[in-house]
């Protein structure tokens, strides 16, 4: 939820995000399916918002996936995102409370080589909110696999990664982003995952 325009951690066990964010949008025919959740832009908190790109300022928000409905399975979050081109917003709780994610121009995919654009970026609330924008160093934005999800890469280290079962995760000093370790601790279990889209 959102107190003070600082996105902090819902004691609750529910949504990552504020409630706002979780209201089902108004009966409509949809690409995504029937009844997609929606928010208003302003549910990112008024910290995250200036920090993503002008083609999704505006937008409304859509679920496409939570490990809280669709369980914790990548393959799952992959076919979530089949046929799709949009951004996505990925938000992840870790089990010791800490909320951090990635921003991707794109939409997450099975892929033998790293995709995306200089718009991706890796984020934290820690509680105040940290964004690690591209250095332009190499393009090793996003690549995923079956077992294996990757955000940001360089001397063998991932900026942030996420394994095939979305139970496990790590994040480490990456030259794409020269973020700092998103979570407290390098190595990391997952609470809850999110993947949100502009609609």
């Amino acid at each position: 939820r959102v107190g003070e325009g600082v996105l902090t951690p819902n004691p609750t066990g529910g949504p990552i995000l504020l409630p706002d964010y979780h209201t089902p949008a108004p009966p409509a025919p949809s690409p995504l399916g029937p009844d997609p959740q929606r928010a208003a832009p302003s549910a990112l908190g008024p910290q995250l918002d200036p920090h993503l790109p002008p083609r999704v300022t505006g937008c409304l928000w859509t679920l496409l996936f939570c490990t809280a409905r669709d369980g914790f399975s990548l393959r799952t979050l992959y076919r979530m995102m089949e046929g799709l081109s949009v951004a996505v917003l990925l938000v992840v709780r870790d089990t010791g409370g800490q909320i951090f994610g990635a921003f991707s121009s794109t939409a997450i995919r099975v892929s033998s080589c790293f995709y995306g654009t200089g718009e991706t970026f890796l984020f934290s609330f820690s509680p105040e909110l940290k964004v690690f924008k591209w250095t332009g160093s190499n393009s090793f934005f996003v690549k995923g696999d079956v077992d294996q999800l990757a955000i940001g890469s360089g001397s063998g280290r991932f900026g942030l990664w996420l394994d095939g079962d979305l139970n496990h995760g790590g994040s480490s000093p990456c030259a794409t982003f020269d973020n700092e370790v998103l979570s407290h601790r390098e190595e990391f279990r997952i609470q809850e995952l999110e993947a949100w889209a502009p609609s």
